[in-house]
C-alpha cells in the first residue's frame, strides 16, 4: 500500500487519523509524491533512529533528499543556485562536521543558565501583553494579542531587532508558512525577510552591540552571509513555532479543566505540562524531520537504499503507543521528555530551553491573572491551519 503524502489535520487535537492505521500497518511506509515515493517513519524508536542515525542526510543537496519529490519538474540549474544562495548559514540543512560549526558557536546563546537569565524579561512582556488586554476590555482574540505578540517581543530582544519592525517580519513569517500549496507567497515572504535582515546584520557590523548578532560578530567566525542566514533561522524558527504552541495549548487545557486546576494549585507542575503540551499537539510534524539515506541500510526491518528520500512524522511518533502509555490522552503530570517535538540527535532544536522557558511563563501567568478565561466559540468553528506547514490556530477568541 502507498500512501498520498501530506496528509492534512482536521482536530485541533490529534494528528490525521491516517497515521495510526500506518503506525499499526509498519514502522515505514511508503508515500507517493508528485516527483516520485519516499518513506514515511511512523513509530517513536525508528523516528530516533534516524533523527540520530549515521548514514543519514539532512541536506538537500543530497541526491534524493525528499523536499524535491513534491515537484514534478525539478528545478534548473539556475534555480538551484538560487536556492543555495538563499540557504547560506541555514545550518539545519547541513551535516556535521559543518553543521557542528556553527551549533558550539551558537550553544552559549541558549543553555539553560542563560534562559533562567532571560526569564525575568519573559515574565515582564507576559505581564505587560496581558495589562494590555485588560486595559482594552473583556475580550481578547488571543492569537494576534498574545501567541504571535509575546514570540516576537522575545525574538526581538534576543536578537537585537528594532521592536519597531516587530509587525514586518511578524506579517512576513505569517505569510512564509501560512500555506504549504501556495510556494510563490512563501517565497516572496522569505525573500523580504531575509533583505530585512542582511541590512540589521550590516548595520550591527558598523556597531555591533551586547546582543546574539552582535556577540557573534565579535566571534570573528561567520561570514556576513552565513549571520544573515542564521539570523533568519532563528528569527523565523523561533517566532512560528511558539506563536503556534501558546494558543492551541491555552485551548487544550480549557477543555481538561481538573488538569488545569490542579496546574493552577501546584505550578510546580507546568514544565512537565509544557512538555506533555508539546508531545500531544506536535505541531511541527515532518516539514523539520527531512532526511535522504546516504548508504543503504536496514531501518525498522526495511531495507533503505541509498538516495532514498525519508520524512519522520514527529506526529506519528509522539503518539506510539510502543513508546507512551494511552498516548491519544493528554496527561499534564506525564513528564514525557522522550517526544521528538524538538526532534533528535545532532540536530535536535538549538532553542528548546528558550521555547519551553516562554511557555510555561505565558501559560502560568495567563492563567493566574485569568481565572475565568474561557474561548467564545465552539472548537468547531475555530480556524485552524489545515495546509500550513505548521499547524495552529489563525485565530482564538476568548473572555474573561
Amino acid at each position: 500500500m502507498t500512501q498520498t503524502f501530506p496528509v492534512q489535520r482536521t482536530c485541533p487535537f490529534a494528528p490525521p487519523s491516517e497515521y495510526e492505521e500506518m503506525r499499526e500497518q509498519a514502522p515505514l511506509v511508503r508515500a507517493s509524491l508528485p516527483g516520485g515515493d519516499v518513506w514515511l517513519v511512523t513509530r517513536h524508536a525508528e523516528a530516533k533512529q534516524v533523527l540520530s542515525g549515521t548514514g543519514i542526510s539532512t541536506s538537500p543537496e543530497s541526491p534524493g533528499h525528499p523536499n524535491w519529490a513534491f515537484r514534478a519538474e525539478q528545478p534548473g540549474p539556475e534555480e538551484r543556485a538560487a536556492m543555495r544562495a538563499f540557504a547560506v548559514g541555514h545550518f539545519i540543512d547541513l551535516d556535521p562536521p559543518e553543521h557542528n560549526r556553527f551549533r558550539r558557536l551558537l550553544i552559549p546563546e541558549f543553555t539553560v543558565r542563560r534562559i533562567k537569565e532571560l526569564r525575568p524579561g519573559i515574565q515582564r512582556l507576559v505581564d505587560d501583553l496581558i495589562d494590555d488586554m485588560l486595559a482594552k476590555g473583556g475580550e481578547a482574540e488571543l492569537v494576534e494579542a498574545f501567541g504571535l505578540a509575546l514570540p516576537s517581543l522575545v525574538i526581538c530582544q534576543l536578537l537585537g531587532v528594532p521592536y519597531e519592525d516587530h509587525e514586518f517580519f511578524q506579517s512576513r513569517t505569517r505569510e512564509a508558512f501560512a500555506d504549504l500549496n501556495d510556494r510563490d507567497a512563501s517565497r516572496r515572504a522569505m525573500m523580504e525577510i531575509r533583505e530585512y535582515l542582511d541590512d540589521l546584520v550590516t548595520k550591527a557590523e558598523a556597531d555591533p552591540r551586547d546582543d546574539l548578532i552582535g556577540r557573534v560578530i565579535e566571534s570573528g567566525q561567520l561570514t556576513h552571509d552565513e549571520l544573515v542566514g542564521v539570523t533568519f533561522l532563528l528569527l523565523v524558527a523561533g517566532h512560528e513555532t511558539t506563536a503556534n504552541m501558546i494558543p492551541l495549548s491555552v485551548l487544550t487545557l480549557l477543555r481538561h479543566p481538573g488538569q488545569l486546576a490542579a496546574l493552577r494549585a501546584d505550578p510546580d507542575g507546568w514544565p512537565m505540562a509544557v512538555d506533555e503540551l508539546l508531545r500531544y499537539l506536535s505541531i511541527v510534524d515532518w516539514v523539520a524531520f527531512d532526511r535522504v539515506a546516504v548508504e543503504d541500510q536496514e531501518i525498522g526491518g526495511q531495507l533503505v537504499r541509498k538516495g532514498e528520500g525519508i520524512f519522520v512524522l514527529g506526529a506519528s511518533a509522539n503518539r506510539d503507543e510502543r513508546a507512551f502509555e494511552r498516548p491519544d490522552e493528554f496527561d499534564a503530570a506525564r513528564g514525557a521528555r522522550n517526544h521528538v517535538a524538538f526532534g533528535y540527535g545532532v540536530h535536535q532544536c538549538l532553542g528548546q530551553n528558550l521555547a519551553r522557558a516562554e511557555m510555561e511563563i505565558a501559560l502560568r501567568t495567563l492563567f493566574e491573572r485569568l481565572p475565568g478565561l474561557r474561548v467564545t466559540v465552539p472548537d468547531e468553528e475555530l480556524p485552524i491551519k489545515r495546509t500550513a506547514p505548521i499547524f495552529g490556530l489563525t485565530a482564538l477568541p476568548v473572555t474573561w
